[in-house]
């Protein structure tokens, strides 16, 4: 996201929100048993069956950004709701329903922005993409009365143009999907004349049709850096109406 104040005759760029939530673990961290030699292909294993199952799903994915002044009230947001669908020729492809709100005054949304929401928010670690990471077991620890391995995830190195994921991940001891993810999109871009930064986020999964965790919500709130001044941010982005596909489904897809 970028600052949309310019300094000189450039325009600022920063998007950074660091969140403040409150922990959704019933227990603390805990070091427990070691976990299978192979914990990271299960998990990948288990992710890319989680992707396939929820390529056959419609769902919507609906984004709030809120700009918050120093008493705590909101002073411009972007909002929008996309539809996931699949187009005549069976390929994924999004949509939005009705037309985005911006009254964001000194935010701007990046292109790395729309990214990050659509791939690394929800994030997937697959197979294709478990090669790009390393990682390493924190323990383990209850959430919403799963019993999980914490599992830490770094990129192994960054390619010119990728955005990977920062962080950890919650993963089920049961059947090995990712319940819970916790970190940010990198990298980070900073130039001489801007900066585009990137937000700490939390995003929690829920069972869906076949026993698959899907996204059901990101959220995160935070004060930005810039260079010019802080600004508070908070963000909330929630994915619901999944409806798996079949004859019964109908999607308008515009032309």
């Amino acid at each position: 996201m970028q600052d949309a104040i310019q300094t000189t005759t450039s325009v600022v760029r920063n998007w950074r929100i660091c969140f403040i939530v409150a922990s959704l673990c019933s227990t603390a961290l805990l070091a427990g048993d070691d976990p299978p030699e192979d914990l990271l292909q299960r998990v990948a294993a288990r992710e890319s069956e989680t992707a396939l199952a929820q390529s056959n799903f419609l769902y919507k994915q609906t984004v709030k950004i809120e700009e918050v002044n120093d008493r705590g009230a909101t002073v411009g947001a972007y909002q929008e709701v996309r539809e996931i669908i699949f187009s005549p020729t069976q390929e994924r492809s999004e949509q939005f329903v009705g037309k985005p709100l911006n009254t964001l005054f000194r935010l701007q949304m990046t292109e790395e922005d729309f990214r990050d929401i659509r791939e690394i928010q929800p994030f997937l670690l697959t197979s294709d993409q478990k090669w790009s990471y390393q990682t390493k077991f924190r323990g383990e620890e209850t959430v919403d009365n799963v019993d999980c391995y914490v599992i830490r995830i770094q990129p192994r190195q960054i390619l010119d143009g990728q955005r990977l994921f920062d962080g950890h991940v919650w993963v089920s001891k049961q059947d090995y999907s990712i319940i819970r993810s916790e970190g940010k999109a990198v990298p980070e871009i900073r130039r001489e004349k801007s900066e585009n930064l990137f937000p700490h986020f939390t995003t929690i999964r829920q069972k869906v049709d076949g026993g698959f965790w899907f996204p059901a919500v990101t959220y995160g709130d935070d004060t930005l850096d810039f260079r010019g001044g802080a600004q508070r941010i908070k963000m909330t982005i929630r994915y619901s109406d999944y409806k798996r596909f079949g004859s019964d489904s109908k999607v308008k897809y515009d032309k």
